[in-house]
């Protein structure tokens, strides 16, 4: 039971730069339960920045991992179901190919959501967890194509923006040999503090200072790279929501994490305990942002919610 008020089972499937995840939850006004969770890696944007055309095959991996969500959420007693998608959808030429290949392997038809929308149902998402709604936060959803920056307290929302930086983006941005070279990190790294300087500061720091007036600023984070470094940090070889949540990971613990996975090769960082093989190549790129996000914007801690985009689509529909 959740509370008084009666519960609806729904699932939604969302379709990302880097991956689909799938969440089947009992919904009952704010309050989300979730009953069964699942990612695919598919690599949606695999070779999409350079012309920024949706790929055949990445097309064929999500259509066929979307058919097969849908059978998992019929499994589960899902009686609702939405598809959603993110940012390589909605900066692609040719979103329809996408669109038009999920619809014939399942018959859902696929929302494209802005960014704007993405960051609402992030901030909504995380404020779902009743602790951390008591503070002033700063949110960052670290996708593979975009990141969603939030500023807001309890359930009002400050500031708001999409910004086009994600781990896949930046890997196929900034390639790397394996192990990666001391001048890969360099290049990687002064480009996205370029990016912090001239595109995010500007918009967030007012937003950040009249935020401050309502207490000392709490940064969280949401979607895979925190909650694999919270896995790595625990040594956990499965998802734990509440170990995962309850983890709070240092700039020092970050930096030391960032450290070691640049300086290991592929092979290695697939054996490295709580990191799923499949993320032993973008959680370079997702370390690193959290990483400089923290140094430039003087955050000594990060928290982490396993709560974002799909608990607000469920709760949404």
């Amino acid at each position: 039971m959740l509370g008084a008020m009666v519960s609806v089972r729904r699932a939604v499937i969302d379709v990302g730069t880097n991956s689909v995840k799938l969440l089947v939850a009992d919904v009952a006004g704010a309050a989300v339960r979730p009953v069964h969770e699942e990612s695919r890696q598919t690599r949606l944007g695999r070779g999409f920045y350079e012309t920024h055309r949706l790929q055949p095959e990445p097309i064929a991996r999500t259509a066929e991992a979307v058919w097969e969500f849908t059978e998992i959420a019929g499994d589960h007693g899902a009686e609702s179901l939405r598809v959603i998608a993110t940012s390589a959808a909605r900066e692609a030429v040719n979103p329809k190919d996408l669109t038009d290949c999920i619809f014939r392997a399942c018959g859902l038809k696929t929302e494209i959501i802005t960014g704007a929308r993405e960051a609402d149902w992030a901030f909504q998402g995380v404020a779902t967890n009743a602790e951390l709604a008591k503070h002033p936060l700063l949110i960052l959803d670290v996708g593979g194509g975009s990141t969603e920056f939030i500023l807001g307290h309890g359930t009002k929302k400050s500031f708001a923006h999409s910004f086009p930086l994600g781990t896949v983006r930046l890997m196929e941005k900034f390639p790397v040999s394996d192990p990666p070279t001391r001048g890969e990190f360099t290049n990687c790294r002064d480009w996205v503090k370029k990016l912090f300087e001239t595109e995010v500061r500007p918009l967030l720091e007012p937003a950040l200072q009249h935020e401050k007036k309502n207490g000392a600023i709490q940064l969280v984070g949401t979607g895979g790279t925190t909650s694999i470094l919270a896995r790595i940090e625990n040594g956990l070889d499965r998802f734990d929501r509440e170990k995962i949540e309850r983890t709070v990971l240092t700039l020092d613990g970050v930096r030391a994490h960032r450290k070691n996975l640049w300086r290991r090769p592929l092979t290695e960082r697939k054996e490295i305990p709580g990191l799923p093989k499949l993320r032993a190549d973008v959680i370079l790129t997702g370390v690193l942002i959290y990483e400089l996000l923290m140094e430039d914007f003087d955050f000594p801690e990060l928290r982490i919610s396993t709560r974002g985009l799909r608990f607000a689509a469920v709760m949404n529909e």
